[in-house]
Parts: structure tokens; C-alpha cells; sequence
């Protein structure tokens, strides 16, 4: 029963949720309609904040918050839009990974074609 659950502290982790196999969706928080605030914990504040580009930072910034602006919004299935919204998060930090990931081989590459 979560009828006074406001807040969550949750990693960012793949399959964080189970299906429900009977309703066929997440439904952990569903029927929490003050649930209004998801804190993410963990490394991913730290990961984001060393991304290398400051637009990469601000948008993954923006993308964290995005579920606190719109959980309140929603009466109910709170679960399978938090779970859309951490598959979004963690997308997007794949594709800054590997972004990162290229501008490195590039560098390395420049600075070995130099010596």
C-alpha cells in the first residue's frame, strides 16, 4: 500500500521493475498518486557530470529531471512511465558513451599520426 508514498530513491538500472505477467505492464507504483519525485541514486550524477561537452551535460541533466515534472501529472501507471523514462536516461548515456568513446579514438589517433 503506497497511498502516502511521495518520493523514491531508485538506481538506474535496467529491468529495475518486474512485469506484472497478469496485467502485462509495471505496476509496482500504480495507485501511488502522491508519488510526485524519483531520486536517482548511484554513480550516474558523477558519470554525467564528467561528460565532456557541456550541452551533453545539461541534456542528461534535463533528462533526469524531466520525470519529476511529469509524474505529477499522471493519476496512475506511474511505474511504466518511470521505467520508459529510465530506458530514455539510459539510451541517451549509451549514446554519450559511445560519442565520448569516438572522440577519444579520434585524439588518439591524431596524436599518434603527430609523433
Amino acid at each position: 500500500d503506497c497511498e502516502r508514498l511521495q518520493r523514491i530513491a531508485i538506481p538506474l538500472k535496467i529491468d529495475l521493475f518486474s512485469l506484472d505477467d497478469l496485467f502485462e505492464k509495471y505496476t509496482q507504483f500504480d495507485g501511488c498518486e502522491l508519488l510526485v519525485t524519483v531520486d536517482l541514486i548511484g554513480g550516474i550524477h558523477k558519470t554525467v557530470a564528467s561528460l565532456h561537452m557541456g550541452s551533453w551535460s545539461t541534456e542528461m541533466q534535463e533528462e533526469i529531471n524531466r520525470i519529476n515534472q511529469v509524474l505529477p501529472t499522471i493519476a496512475d501507471e506511474k511505474t511504466d512511465e518511470i521505467q520508459q523514462w529510465m530506458d530514455s536516461v539510459l539510451d541517451k548515456m549509451d549514446h554519450y558513451k559511445a560519442k565520448h568513446l569516438r572522440y577519444v579514438e579520434e585524439a588518439t589517433t591524431l596524436l599518434e599520426l603527430s609523433l
